[in-house]
């Protein structure tokens, strides 16, 4: 009877530990509602490389101010109108500026794509270029990196201007069972200064963190825990960690003194 008791407290121990270290978003009840937060999408930097199509209502005044498409074949690029086409994008050199037909150089860094639209519309509307500008502003660099014990670690690209820490983590197939939740780093560069955030997956908090949208070129790193970490082999169908070994001669251990107490 001793011996049950002892073997339910571990396993009941060992199911807690194991929620606490697996779950995400532990503190929220179903059905909670929370603010959301305002994403105003992700800023243009040195370096980036974005698209901007101009179109008008007379497509003759317009077609001046687009890039040409590049045409691959036979694995050489040409500038053709027919085939397997990729639009070209605009280079922001390290000033923040990008040289754009007719308007020469346009300052763009620390707008998002809405408000470099706007600029261009703008200046088209005022030199008297167009009147009826529609301006389309895409990234065509935004990529994320996630690194770590999740099941496909890698680069990705991201259609549009938005993803949050969550979506990066399930694009890469979640966490393995090794991750920690507790301390997911994202490391971001910007304005020529590194930041490194820690996240806890574990918490609701993740939602008000700098670095739950995340921005080109972030780095996700999911550290092991302490099983992959006290792992001695590399075969995770035979490996036992340290801590194992030691939790199950402390069991031993603590059975065997009580079936001598008991004994006597």
């Amino acid at each position: 009877m001793i011996l049950a008791v002892v073997a339910a407290s571990v396993m009941v121990s060992c199911s807690t530990d194991t929620y606490k270290n697996i779950n995400y978003l532990q503190d929220i009840d179903a059905q909670t509602e929370m603010q959301a937060g305002v994403n105003e999408g992700i800023l243009v930097q040195p370096k980036d490389q974005i698209s901007i199509v101009v179109s008008s209502r007379n497509p003759e005044l317009a077609v001046m101010f687009n890039l040409v498409n590049v045409s691959y074949q036979a694995g050489s690029e040409s500038v053709s109108a027919g085939g397997q086409q990729r639009l070209m994008g605009y280079s922001v050199n390290n000033d923040g500026d990008i040289e754009f037909p007719v308007l020469g150089l346009v300052h763009v860094a620390g707008l998002n794509r809405w408000e470099v639209g706007n600029l261009i519309k703008e200046e088209l509307q005022s030199r008297n270029l167009l009147k009826d500008p529609v301006v389309t502003v895409e990234f065509m660099n935004f990529r994320i990196s996630v690194l770590g014990e999740v099941s496909r670690p890698g680069t990705y690209n991201v259609a549009g201007d938005k993803i949050n820490l969550l979506e990066a983590l399930s694009l890469a197939g979640d966490l393995t069972i090794y991750g920690r939740r507790d301390n997911v780093q994202v490391i971001r560069e910007y304005g020529g200064k590194r930041t490194i955030y820690m996240v806890d997956l574990r918490n609701s908090e993740i939602f008000n963190s700098p670095a739950y949208y995340l921005r080109q070129n972030d780095v996700v790193l999911v550290e092991p825990n302490h099983v992959r970490a006290g792992q001695s082999t590399i075969n995770e169908n035979n490996v036992r960690s340290t801590s194992f070994w030691l939790s199950l001669g402390s069991l031993l251990m603590t059975i065997t003194s009580l079936i001598i107490s008991v004994s006597k």
